[in-house]
């Protein structure tokens, strides 16, 4: 695969977000491709999409964050594909229609979704339910917070995400742990994401019912980030640093329902309901 050329002009470019008082050097990667409007375009996206994430997350513990941009010609939708790239310093791959708006670009969830991701480390195939779990719900926190979408919508995404998730886990069948493990084979993404989601939404639940430091996912993760996270952090020692962090036992009792069920996990509206932040 040819390897894209790194914008020059621009790797050194420096943001300096608003809501933060860490400057992030975003380096692009074949930003030069792109017109010159279209260049514009796509850092105003990825800027207010920092800014959105760090004004719930807060600002990403590294100084540096990798942007590998993908332009199609051709694209159903304005980000149909994207992933995080590990490294030295975590950044994210986004493939993307280089003739979509801004507007649209900043209203798709995806660069939401990679940029949670860079809050937690890299987890094991068998434990991905929870790391795209984690990013799913995020997703969703990140834009209602920031009003890209309102409290309303913000229920109906979740909703349609675990009937998603519920009607795949007839067909796709076993320990969710083990499911996660053989993701991309089995096409069982729905299933292993919205499960991950069920798990957060619950454990937001539990938050907001302890008297511990922390009343939300968001807030924990926050603390997480300039606290405590490290690279070589497995699903189990992450999970109970947050557990330190909250003072409960909330995280680790969630997995061990979690890790092996078969079913999916049971949401009702009137939890999602309690949801409101």
């Amino acid at each position: 695969m040819r390897t894209p050329t790194l914008s020059k002009s621009l790797l050194g470019l420096a943001l300096l977000l608003a809501n933060s008082t860490q400057a992030v050097e975003v380096q692009y990667t074949n930003l030069s491709s792109l017109s010159e409007s279209h260049q514009k375009k796509v850092q105003s996206w990825i800027d207010n999409g920092l800014k959105s994430t760090f004004k719930t997350l807060g600002p990403l513990k590294q100084p540096v964050l990798p942007v590998f941009l993908q332009p199609r010609y051709f694209a159903i939708e304005p980000v149909p594909w994207a992933s995080v790239k590990r490294g030295r310093f975590d950044g994210i791959e986004l493939h993307f229609h280089r003739y979509a708006s801004e507007s649209s670009l900043i209203k798709d969830w995806t660069l939401y979704h990679e940029l949670s991701h860079l809050y937690h480390p890299l987890f094991d195939y068998e434990y991905f339910w929870l790391s795209e779990g984690l990013a799913t719900y995020l997703q969703n926190i990140i834009m209602l917070d920031n009003g890209i979408i309102d409290y309303s919508e913000f229920k109906q995404r979740l909703r349609a995400g675990l009937k998603r998730g519920r009607l795949q886990s007839y067909s796709i069948k076993g320990p969710l742990s083990e499911v996660a493990n053989d993701m991309w084979q089995l096409g069982a993404q729905q299933r292993v994401y919205w499960s991950g989601a069920a798990f957060f939404i619950e454990a937001e639940l539990a938050l907001k019912q302890q008297t511990g430091p922390y009343k939300s996912i968001a807030q924990l993760i926050k603390q997480y980030q300039q606290c405590c996270k490290q690279a070589n952090h497995t699903a189990k020692q992450f999970l109970t640093t947050l557990d330190k962090l909250s003072k409960s036992a909330i995280f680790s009792s969630l997995f061990n329902t979690y890790a092996m069920r078969q079913d999916f996990p049971v949401i009702t509206q009137t939890q999602l309901n309690r949801l409101r932040f």
